[in-house]
């Protein structure tokens, strides 16, 4: 049985991204859920999240999410982190002044800046939010079936910075270049919104389903 775990720590778009791995997966076992247990028995899990870095991490480590996470993928169980999730998974964020996250990828997060501007010097608009292009720096079974450049949909004020960029999987351009989706062993991790991408969303969801975390 595929049975997959969506993390449940009160910050995340959790209903959607449930439905959109039912549409994908509709004979896996989809459990939104905070239970260690359970978590720990399924097959694949996917962290997600939405809103400021402070709160999630403060009910991170009121819920011990921070092991539960870490275990997760110490198992070498297919996790997918998305958006928020994403972020957290690096060592600090420039949020809120800073904030240590959970250090599993080291790196930084970094804000985009008040004076954000493309290259023919138009102001942009932070937080990025709408579709936007994501080159696949590194060849991975996520992107089965998915166009280079394909669009996804993103919402966000802060980017990742990966220590290592051989970490980085997709690369998007907002201003300059950044990360949007790595890859480290069983880990993969998306910037971007897969569950509100449309076809190349539900399409990467799926692929991520079907991973072995190889």
């Amino acid at each position: 049985m595929n049975t997959i775990a969506i993390c449940d720590y009160g910050m995340g778009n959790l209903h959607s991204v449930a439905s959109a791995i039912t549409q994908v997966a509709p004979d896996a076992d989809v459990h939104i859920t905070a239970d260690a247990e359970l978590i720990e028995r399924a097959t694949r899990v996917i962290f997600p999240g939405v809103g400021a870095v402070r709160d999630c991490m403060s009910e991170i480590q009121r819920l011990g999410f921070d092991t539960i996470v870490k275990r997760a993928i110490a198992s070498g169980k297919p996790v997918l982190g998305i958006c928020v999730g994403m972020q957290l998974l690096f060592s600090n964020s420039e949020e809120n002044g800073g904030i240590d996250c959970m250090g599993i990828v080291d790196g930084v997060v970094k804000y985009f800046g008040d004076d954000l501007v493309d290259a023919q010097g138009e102001k942009l608009k932070v937080p990025h939010m709408g579709w936007n292009n994501v080159r696949q720096s590194v060849a991975h079974p996520l992107w089965e079936n998915i166009n280079d450049q394909a669009q996804f949909y993103f919402v966000h004020s802060y980017y990742c910075q990966p220590k290592n960029s051989d970490l980085s999987s997709g690369v998007s351009e907002y201003g300059s270049e950044f990360t949007s989706a790595i890859a480290k062993d069983n880990l993969f991790a998306t910037q971007f919104h897969p569950e509100k991408s449309h076809r190349d969303g539900l399409q990467l969801l799926a692929n991520f389903c079907r991973w072995t975390g190889e």
